[in-house]
């Protein structure tokens, strides 16, 4: 029986996934093999020894702390693509929403209450104050092509939109999604230089923060529209909320508000609904619940942050785990570790991620207490698991 407490509250669709008799969900868990959770900061719990793995039902994980899970071998799911539709149809209507001025439009026919008749009038007299530009025909860069921005992409070119897309590091699978029509975009200046839309979609890392900033406002074209709805410091506020005092920029749609840019006009702040919808909390509840199932029953692992991505099909009797330094001879080591051991090996599979590193061994025994000690004992092994 495997355990795992739910953090957060999560969607039944996810908790319905988790085999009764297999497993047992819930918050008053004492100890539990894994933690399924949504938004709540982990940073300041104590992580028990039981733990084996974290899933974060959703795409970001700054609630996790990553470098301690993975010093004590703690797999970190996350769920990519999940909420990619919510997300991509929150862009669109932003983008809508930031040309045509629709906000502050809808904002001053408010004051027109107590006009009685006039009110008519009054609308046709005063809407050419906001007046705005058609999707259809402009530019727009998509910084990212992930599971969001290929669908934001390829939404945008079904509007008549010439789409630019960047990503140096664009997936197999993406390419496959992405529309032909979407233009091959070099470097970012190629976005910043054409695009009249520019949507960003890539993580939080130490080179992406503050993409958006001072230098490259200045190399974009003057009354650039800007849409962040991945992270907020992925733009320096400060710099941003200068480039609409200037005119440099015309509208700056963020799904992170901060106090800087509360009451700065040409800012559309949204409570960070991205993907607050029914559908993508299913979504997530579900992929993550399946991560979890498929690592805990068969060490598995599919969409981890912090581990490499390692699936082989069970092929004998017994199955090892090891989670260890990503060092050199560690396999060497491991493998010597089961001839020692007397125990054959029917199949392997070894692979890293940055200085972490993931082995699945097949045995045909099923008694593997010899060996497991031996890989215990190597220095760079953080766990072992039998299953």
């Amino acid at each position: 029986m495997f355990n795992i407490k739910t953090m957060n509250k999560i969607a039944p669709a996810g908790l319905h996934r988790f085999t009764p008799g297999e497993f047992q969900c819930g918050d008053d868990i004492e100890t539990p093999d894994a933690f399924l959770v949504r938004s709540a900061a982990l940073h300041e719990v104590e992580l028990p020894t039981s733990l084996k793995a974290i899933a974060r039902a959703g795409a970001g994980v700054n609630n996790v702390p990553i470098d301690k899970c993975s010093d004590a071998g703690i797999v970190v799911f996350n769920t990519p693509g999940a909420n990619a539709n919510g997300v991509k149809e929150l862009v669109i209507g932003t983008m809508i929403l930031a040309s045509r001025n629709v906000i502050p439009a809808t904002e001053w026919v408010k004051t027109l209450k107590g006009k009685g008749d006039e009110v008519p009038n009054l609308v046709e007299k005063g809407k050419k104050q906001f007046i705005g530009p058609e999707l259809a025909g402009k530019k727009l860069g998509v910084i990212g092509l992930g599971a969001i921005g290929v669908r934001v992409a390829n939404a945008a070119r079904a509007l008549d939109m010439d789409v630019y897309g960047y990503d140096p590091y664009l997936s197999v699978e993406a390419a496959w999604a992405i529309s032909r029509d979407i233009y091959h975009a070099s470097s970012l200046n190629d976005i910043f230089q054409n695009c009249d839309y520019i949507t960003i979609h890539v993580p939080l890392t130490p080179e992406t923060r503050g993409l958006i900033n001072a230098e490259s406002i200045a190399a974009m074209k003057r009354g650039v529209r800007i849409f962040n709805l991945a992270r907020g410091d992925l733009a320096v506020s400060e710099d941003v909320a200068k480039g609409l005092q200037c005119g440099q920029v015309a509208s700056y749609v963020v799904d992170f508000p901060c106090d800087e840019l509360l009451d700065v006009p040409g800012v559309i702040s949204i409570p960070h609904l991205g993907a607050s919808t029914p559908e993508s909390e299913e979504n997530c509840a579900t992929m993550a619940a399946s991560e979890l199932m498929d690592f805990l029953k068969y060490g598995i692992i599919r969409n981890s942050v912090n581990f490499p991505n390692v699936d082989l099909p069970i092929s004998a009797a017994g199955r090892v785990t090891i989670i260890h330094k990503n060092k050199p001879t560690m396999l060497s080591q491991i493998t010597a570790c089961f001839a020692e051991a007397c125990i054959n090996i029917e199949n392997i599979i070894d692979k890293s991620k940055k200085e972490m590193a993931y082995t699945i061994v097949d045995v045909s025994e099923e008694r593997l207490d010899a060996v497991t000690d031996r890989l215990r004992a190597l220095d760079g092994v953080i766990r072992v698991r039998v299953i």
